[in-house]
C-alpha cells in the first residue's frame, strides 16, 4: 500500500489551509466533513478507527490516508482538489499552478498502476439508492481491472449524469433521449451560459459524437446485451475517454454551484 511521504502530507496540507487553523480541512464543518464523506465515497470518516491519531478533521483525514489503498485515497483527494477549487473560484482568486503541480504528483503516485483505471469522476451526484448501487458496481469492476463490465453500466451512469444535470439548468429530459442528444443539449446551455469557451467548447461540441459512438458500444460491443465485446485495452481507452469529459463537467458544475 502506498504511504503519504512527510514531505506530501506538507503539499497536501498546503491545499486544504484555507486560514480557519490546524486541523481543519478546506471549509467543513465536523457535520460537513462526515456527510461529504459519506455521499462522495459511502466512507464513515467518524469512525473510531480514523481517530486514532486524533480527533479533528486534519488528523481523521491524515490517518485515513495512512490506512486506505492508494487508489481509494487518491480518489479522495481529486474529489478534495475540485472542492477547493470551487472555494478558490468562489473567492476570484488565481489558482497555485506550483501547489496543483506538486499535489497531483501525489495523487498520480498513490493510483499506482497505470493499467486500472480511475474511477475519480463518477460520483455520486445525487442522492438516490439506484445510483449508489450503480457507482458501487463501476468502481468494483475497474478495481477487478474489467472496464469491458463497466461499459454498459457507465453508459446507464452518463444518462442519469445529463439528465440531473439538464434538471439543473432547468430543462426536462425524456426517457427516451439518446445520451448523445442528453449531452448536446448540455453543452448548449453551457454555451448559452458562457460557461465555456474557445479551445474547450470545441473540445465538448466534438464529444457529442464520441457519446453518440458510446451509444453504439453500449448496445453492440458491451454486456448490455448477448455481444462481442470490446478488448481490454480498448475498453480501457472508451473509459478513460468518458471519464475525461465527466471530470471537467463536474468541475464546471462546481464552480457554478460552489462545489
Amino acid at each position: 500500500m502506498p504511504k503519504i511521504k512527510q514531505t506530501e502530507l506538507s503539499t497536501l496540507e498546503e491545499a486544504f489551509n484555507t486560514g480557519l487553523g490546524l486541523g481543519y480541512v478546506l471549509d467543513f464543518s465536523d457535520r460537513t466533513f462526515a456527510i461529504y464523506f459519506d455521499e462522495e465515497f459511502g466512507i464513515g470518516i467518524d469512525d473510531d478507527k480514523y481517530k486514532s491519531g486524533g480527533t479533528s478533521k486534519g488528523k481523521r483525514l491524515r490517518t485515513f490516508m495512512a490506512m486506505e489503498p492508494g487508489n481509494t485515497v487518491a480518489r479522495v483527494l481529486r474529489s478534495l482538489w475540485d472542492y477547493r477549487a470551487a472555494i478558490v473560484a468562489k473567492q476570484g482568486m488565481a489558482d497555485n499552478q506550483n501547489l496543483s503541480d506538486r499535489y497531483f504528483q501525489i495523487v498520480h503516485r498513490l493510483e499506482g498502476d497505470p493499467s486500472t483505471a480511475s474511477t475519480d469522476a463518477i460520483d455520486r451526484f445525487s442522492d438516490n439508492e439506484t445510483l449508489d448501487e450503480l457507482v458501487a458496481a463501476i468502481q468494483r469492476d475497474i478495481s477487478a481491472n474489467k472496464p469491458q463490465a463497466a461499459l454498459d453500466r457507465l453508459h446507464t451512469y452518463c444518462m442519469k449524469k445529463f439528465a440531473h444535470l439538464l434538471a439543473a439548468h432547468g430543462e426536462t429530459c425524456g426517457h427516451d433521449d439518446p445520451l448523445h442528444s442528453r449531452a448536446g443539449r448540455y453543452i448548449k446551455r453551457l454555451e448559452a451560459e458562457e460557461q465555456i469557451q474557445g479551445i474547450s467548447l470545441k473540445i465538448m461540441k466534438s464529444s457529442i459524437s464520441v457519446f453518440d459512438e458510446f451509444n453504439v458500444i453500449r448496445n453492440n460491443k458491451s454486456f448490455a446485451h448477448d455481444n462481442d465485446i470490446v478488448g481490454l485495452h480498448e475498453a480501457r481507452f472508451i473509459f478513460d475517454s468518458i471519464s475525461s469529459i465527466l471530470r471537467f463537467i463536474r468541475s464546471i458544475e462546481a464552480s457554478r454551484f460552489g462545489g
